[in-house]
């Protein structure tokens, strides 16, 4: 599989001989192959993609927009001290260019009955592509499953997950987390205080 697209990776065939790169398992952001004639591992650094760049004032619409979403763009070009034009401008190049990937309602947990965070270590066992992908394609099948990311340490996984209670999470981890392929053993971190959560981003 070859990227294509503004964040395409730039591979330079071996000099022996011209290979497909396959995606290394572990390292994401690298492409590598075994060349069988000179006997040697070849990695290439992907090509970083194009990214436009912003100024001041793009920062300080984005800081408001991640504050306030439903923000009019009369209100925001007050915000910011912009025309309108000016700022319904400057918004739209921000969205066709990414910087912003997406708007919705953030809903109340405790008040639905997902009081209860929790976050899951999880170990595989075994760190194959297969297994990894096998995996991933897994955890995008549970609902129940708010985020997941591959980490760097002990472990190869880490779970977020919000219950009602305890006897809910047991039914998950049962049910849910234990039935993904791959997975040898786990640790469970219940939240007791939800310090700070949703934070927005540091722009100023």
């Amino acid at each position: 599989m070859e990227p294509s697209g503004p964040g395409a990776y730039r591979v330079i065939p071996c000099s022996r001989t011209a290979l497909k790169p396959k995606l290394c398992s572990r390292q994401q952001d690298q492409y590598t192959h075994f060349c069988p004639q000179c006997r040697m591992i070849h990695a290439q650094t992907p090509k970083q993609p194009t990214i436009m760049q912003i100024d001041l004032i793009d920062r300080r619409i984005l800081d408001v927009l991640q504050k306030d979403g439903r923000i009019t763009n009369l209100e925001l070009a007050d915000r910011i001290g912009l025309s309108p034009t000016a700022t319904s401008d400057r918004l739209r190049r921000l969205l066709k260019e990414g910087y912003v990937s997406g708007f919705s309602a953030r809903l109340d947990p405790h008040k639905l009955g997902f009081g209860l965070l929790v976050f899951v270590e999880v170990l595989l066992d075994k760190t194959t592509p297969d297994v990894f992908t096998k995996f991933a394609e897994a955890v995008n099948r549970a609902p129940e499953v708010l985020e997941c990311h591959m980490v760097a340490g002990g472990f190869d996984y880490l779970v977020k997950t919000r219950v009602k209670d305890m006897a809910a999470y047991r039914h998950f981890l049962g049910e849910v987390l234990l039935g993904l392929p791959g997975i040898r053993e786990t640790r469970t971190y219940a939240v007791m205080e939800e310090v700070k959560n949703d934070g927005p981003l540091p722009l100023k």
